[in-house]
């Protein structure tokens, strides 16, 4: 009876939230993020002025007068720079395309003095990778580049023409470096340029004209993120940040400015905000049938498992007099160490209270909690369905307390007080867990540098890979996050949290199931090294907006603040991008047994070696090398929320 009530609330939550749904397909055609407009609706001519740019300074919250713009005639719009105007012709969400300044700015030359230009990088502004230049009258060819020649780079009249004699995409960064001026061009005998911009968004169309990144010093205090939205490191700005929304939102960000509003699709259309609230009334009744049946749902399976936790056990099925269960899995030997009671778990953990929780896993919660003898613990709490399911419990336990590893938290002991509910207990080292670090969660809040974090990886991986090859029959976690990434004082690595509770064929664990579980803690420790990456950036973004930002070159935009990724010197800097790259192809190739997990220990641990002795990292397949191996780099360059990763 339960699970068919159960299966019609689930087709009626899906017909439900189909429009939601829908509206990730549509869009995946949305060339850029929706900009919205700033506090005062500012307009000029046909530009729109989303935030944190503004024409006057009484308008809302200013962030800098730096975004203070000037309309001219009410059709011209300007950017103020040091003695500098730009015209601005485009916004985008991370910059603006801006025209050439002086008196012809209204106009188009079709090739610019190498010093006509005249910017001055500075803490909100500088030159976008994404410009291509085509450069005139060069004596030195070999600066040119083949692969932009392919790009329709339109002319003056706004018509496609042929490529220019020389093209050089600043992406290339082989001659010019971020910060550096077009002058750099001189010193191959170049005379003069031109500028378009290409966006990621396309791949041989392109607009002329400069763009401009633009960024919020990171000190900045007023900066706050608004909810749904993460901090994003500026990819040419040095030590900028920007607030972006996550996927199915749009707007700027920020909580001073709009903020980010829920976007979804009714009636073939994108609408946000409350539109997206306020559904159809037909939608209203099938949520409210839903929520009626949900709730019936809850309550009979309170009343199912109340009535099971007091139905009389059987004697001796749980006493600790007995000496097997059938299928010869001893209970005795599964707790040798320790044989905890309910009670004194109940008040180590203060009732299991929210505060001391440490991470939600998919066999159950695990809680931190103080012996009576002022020893540390962490409580998994295992929920079970039937005797099957314990006794396979009971079966992994026992495996788990035979292995002895300085980087395997030790397994103290279960308990088994309730039916269908046991308890494993780990020891919980001092330093807490990995994700209380990158959340800042944890006193004193000193965050981790790279190097603990690149060791803490490697650690992590050098257990796993012990666990998978040299125990017979392997051992795997099924449920690696950082929750589960115990630290001791010297930031050591500790896993706990295993997945003791698993599906499994009936008469053994078959190799193709092993390599299923295998191929699951590769892609695992995947979104673990992107969250070490990422760090205190908004964790739920991850894997598939990670994924899309290092296809498309912006890495920086994910990694944490806290890291002063610019300020990381060149070795720093490489490993993070290593990394990056290793994580993505335990995503991409972890699922079909390509990448193992002596493979990523090895890679880590050569990484971690040469940074040590001060040698240069050892480089891996470039990222587009990675994804144009892989079958799934179309999905992620329509849309991040189609990828469903493991």
């Amino acid at each position: 009876m339960f699970p068919s009530i159960l299966t019609f609330f689930i087709l009626l939550r899906l017909i439900a939230d189909f429009p939601i749904s829908h509206s990730l397909h549509e869009r995946q055609f949305l060339a850029e993020p929706l900009l919205v407009l700033n506090e005062c609706n500012d307009t000029c001519g046909e530009l729109k002025i989303p935030f944190p740019f503004h024409l006057n300074s009484s308008c809302g919250v200013v962030v800098s007068n730096a975004f203070q713009l000037s309309c001219v005639n009410s059709t011209s719009l300007f950017l103020n720079i040091g003695s500098q105007k730009y015209r601005v012709l485009e916004f985008y969400s991370d910059g603006l395309l801006v025209n050439f300044p002086g008196p012809g700015s209204s106009s188009c030359r079709q090739y610019n003095d190498l010093n006509s230009f005249g910017f001055e990088k500075n803490d909100n502004f500088a030159v976008s990778s994404e410009n291509v230049l085509g450069l005139y009258d060069c004596e030195d060819s070999s600066l040119c580049k083949a692969e932009c020649e392919a790009i329709d780079l339109p002319g003056c009249d706004g018509s496609g023409s042929s490529s220019p004699a020389c093209c050089y995409p600043l992406s290339d960064h082989s001659v010019w470096r971020l910060g550096e001026k077009f002058s750099v061009f001189s010193k191959f005998g170049c005379r003069g340029f031109a500028s378009w911009v290409v966006l990621r968004t396309t791949t041989n169309s392109a607009k002329r004209g400069v763009k401009l990144e633009w960024a919020i010093p990171k000190n900045l205090s007023k900066v706050v993120c608004a909810t749904n939205a993460y901090i994003a490191n500026a990819t040419a700005v040095k030590a900028g940040v920007r607030c972006l929304c996550q996927d199915g939102f749009v707007g700027d960000g920020f909580a001073k400015g709009k903020g980010c509003l829920k976007s979804c699709i009714k009636d073939r259309m994108e609408v946000y905000g409350n539109d997206c609230i306020n559904k159809r009334h037909s939608d209203k009744k099938l949520v409210i049938i839903g929520g009626v049946l949900s709730s019936a749902f809850i309550v009979a399976s309170f009343i199912a498992l109340f009535c099971l936790m007091k139905r009389p056990v059987k004697p001796g099925s749980f006493g600790t007099n007995q000496s097997h269960f059938h299928n010869s899995v001893s209970f005795r030997k599964a707790c040798t160490t320790r044989l905890f009671a309910y009670h004194e778990l109940e008040e180590a953990t203060k009732g299991f209270e929210e505060a001391r929780k440490l991470v939600d896993g998919t066999n159950g919660p695990m809680y931190a909690g103080v012996l009576a003898d002022g020893s540390h613990i962490a409580v998994h709490k295992i929920q079970c369905e039937n005797e099957r399911d314990l006794m396979q419990v009971l079966s992994q336990i026992e495996v788990l307390s035979a292995v002895l590893h300085r980087n395997m938290a030790r397994l103290l002991g279960c308990c088994i007080d309730l039916a269908y509910m046991p308890l494993v207990v780990y020891e919980y080292p001092s330093n807490g867990t990995l994700e209380e670090h990158l959340h800042q969660k944890r006193e004193p809040k000193t965050g981790l540098g790279w190097q603990k974090r690149l060791n803490i990886a490697a650690e992590t991986a050098n257990i796993l890979s012990f666990l998978h090859y040299e125990i017979s029959p392997p051992i795997f976690h099924r449920d690696l996050k950082p929750g589960f990434i115990f630290l001791d004082e010297n930031f050591s690595v500790k896993i706990a949290g295993f997945g003791v509770l698993f599906p499994t064929p009936r008469d053994s664990l078959k190799s193709s199931e092993s390599f299923r579980f295998q191929k699951n803690d590769v892609c695992d420790l995947g979104i673990v090294l992107l969250q070490i990456i990422a760090g205190s950036n908004r964790l739920d973004i991850l894997p598939n907006v990670a994924l899309q930002k290092i296809r498309t070159g912006k890495l920086e935009e994910i990694v944490d603040p806290l890291l002063y990724y610019h300020e990381e010197p060149s070795s720093g800097r490489e490993q993070i991008e290593i990394v990056a790259d290793l994580a993505t192809r335990c995503l991409l190739f972890g699922g079909d047994g390509k990448l193992g997990m002596v493979d990523v220990a090895r890679e880590l641990g050569h990484i971690t070696r040469d940074g040590v002795d001060g040698g240069g990292s050892k480089r891996v397949p470039a990222l587009e090398e990675t994804f144009s191996n892989s079958s799934l780099l179309q999905m992620i360059s329509m849309s991040p929320d189609s990828i469903h990763l493991p």
